[in-house]
């Protein structure tokens, strides 16, 4: 019987599709993401299945959308017993599993709580910040207390962010310099991560690192941030027509309402007083916070890699490296996440390694979901995939039996997914779906829509909703739109009798 592989299954916080540099990002330094690009394959057309942390995860790790699951809200009081985890498949088929980071499928202020998630090794720190009350549960701080001998609150900072959006928390709360990166999560994730591997087992092992970071606020290592300038830095997608557009969603939940022009060059002191709010940002300077942070990740990234393959087992270890999420980063004056869906906030990247099976260096521009990496998992393993996952294998577009990932369209949800939200408490609830070319959001009880031709418009600034020459469009839109929808549902229990 062949050997089977282990998986490192590597998964950021907020992280855009657009942040790498071999994927055509010239602003940005990737090294070990660019590796996995060169000896991996890159899927550049992936979206999650919602633009919110606990609904994305709980999709991807059970496969399914969130109108099957269930699962909207950040800070969720529980996940449903009756839905099973990629993992727990994969550990009854003799996987020994592992966890670093968070999981983040239900509530974890107070501490990760446990499911029936097949993790046997479980090092749970959601935020690697102090004070949301959870700092005795959380592993990371007590690595920095107990193995390094530090206080961890003279080495990470409690964790605020005030008013997002405003121009005064974009440049001053969101971005200054954090802790030294030898503190930081990912590092002590890497320490842990190699702790398993070492340990002596029969079997292939599978590996859940799930770092915050690049989640704001962006407080890299200095000398990380010092390798970006704002002066040189691409602005975000913006032209002075989003502020008005924009406010046809001030009652639309979401972290950010209130569209703000991010093309300011100003360099406040974070130290210093709050600017005042002129209605202006520094997106350039957002940016360069996110991409260090982002710089940050692939270096100790880089190094598990280099430790695995010093080890001898990185060639039969499947390595999945995705994101949850995205971040609006400044994109038509709005940043964070809510109830929009521009591919800034809904599009990640997703690269597959595993040289053993297929040969790296290429990218794939047929639509994927997160939902597909769970079936692929089960699919490179030899396990059995449930009827009820909905994602689709890509193993056999990895293995170049095919280009085509068999999707007619993707889609991302909404339901007051949002666990805060800047001037309104609507209860949103809002869908997207993408064809490859068009993009159309529907929200219920709202008089609103959205429809982008990503073909003519890639940086979505022309909505076809309410446009009577593009009538014949939306209508042949929405009915791709409802096909799409009713595919998300799940089919509820499975048929035992006849009656």
């Amino acid at each position: 019987m062949e050997e089977r592989p282990n998986i490192l299954w590597y998964c950021t916080d907020a992280q855009r599709y657009d942040t790498i540099a071999a994927l055509g990002n010239p602003h940005i330094r990737t090294p070990a993401m660019d590796r996995l690009c060169a000896e991996g394959i890159s899927f550049t057309r992936t979206y999650a299945q919602s633009t919110v942390c606990t609904p994305s995860r709980a999709s991807f790790v059970t496969g399914r959308y969130c109108a099957a699951h269930g699962v909207y809200r950040n800070g969720a009081s529980h996940f449903p017993g009756e839905e099973v985890l990629v993992t727990r498949l994969l550990a009854d088929g003799g996987y020994d599993c592992g966890l670093v980071g968070k999981l983040h499928i239900a509530s974890s202020e107070f501490g990760e709580t446990r499911y029936d998630d097949g993790y046997r090794v479980f090092h749970a720190s959601n935020l690697p910040y102090t004070g949301e009350g959870a700092d005795d549960t959380n592993a990371y701080l007590a690595w920095l207390r107990d193995e390094k001998g530090l206080d961890p609150q003279a080495v990470v900072p409690r964790y605020t962010i005030r008013d997002p959006g405003r121009s005064k928390v974009s440049q001053g709360d969101v971005i200054r310099p954090g802790p030294d990166e030898a503190l930081r999560q990912t590092k002590w994730a890497n320490e842990m991560a190699l702790r398993f591997v070492d340990e002596k087992r029969e079997g292939p092992w599978l590996l859940s690192i799930n770092p915050y970071d690049p989640h704001p606020p962006y407080l890299p290592p200095e000398d990380f941030l010092a390798h970006y300038d704002p002066a040189t830095m691409a602005p975000p997608l913006f032209r002075d027509a989003d502020l008005e557009r924009q406010t046809r969603f001030a009652n639309i939940r979401a972290q950010n309402t209130i569209a703000r022009n991010p093309l300011s060059t100003a360099i406040p002191d974070p130290d210093g007083p709050a600017p005042a709010d002129d209605g202006a940002f520094n997106g350039r300077l957002l940016k360069c916070g996110y991409y260090a942070m982002i710089e940050m990740v692939d270096r100790h990234l880089g190094e598990l890699l280099d430790a695995l393959e010093e080890r001898g087992v990185l060639d039969n270890t499947i390595v999945v490296f995705q994101s949850d999420h995205g971040d609006l980063l400044g994109d038509h004056g709005l940043v964070f996440k809510g109830a929009r869906f521009f591919d800034g906030v809904v599009r990640v990247p997703l690269i597959v390694r595993w040289p053993k099976a297929f040969p790296g260096g290429r990218s794939i521009a047929a639509l994927a979901e997160l939902i597909d990496v769970a079936p692929t998992l089960l699919d490179s393993a030899g396990l059995e995939i449930p009827e009820a996952m909905q994602g689709r294998s890509l193993l056999p577009v990895l293995r170049g039996q095919t280009e085509d990932t068999g999707k007619r369209a993707v889609v991302s949800e909404f339901l007051d997914s949002c666990n805060f939200s800047e001037g309104t408490n609507d209860r949103t609830r809002a869908v997207m779906s993408f064809d490859g070319r068009y993009k159309m959001v529907t929200f219920r009880g709202h008089d609103l829509g959205e429809l982008y031709d990503l073909e003519e418009d890639p940086g979505e600034f022309e909505d076809l909703w309410d446009r009577a020459d593009s009538r014949d469009i939306k209508l042949a839109a929405l009915e791709r739109h409802v096909d799409a929808l009713m595919g998300a549902i799940g089919s509820g229990p499975q048929r035992s009798t006849r009656y």
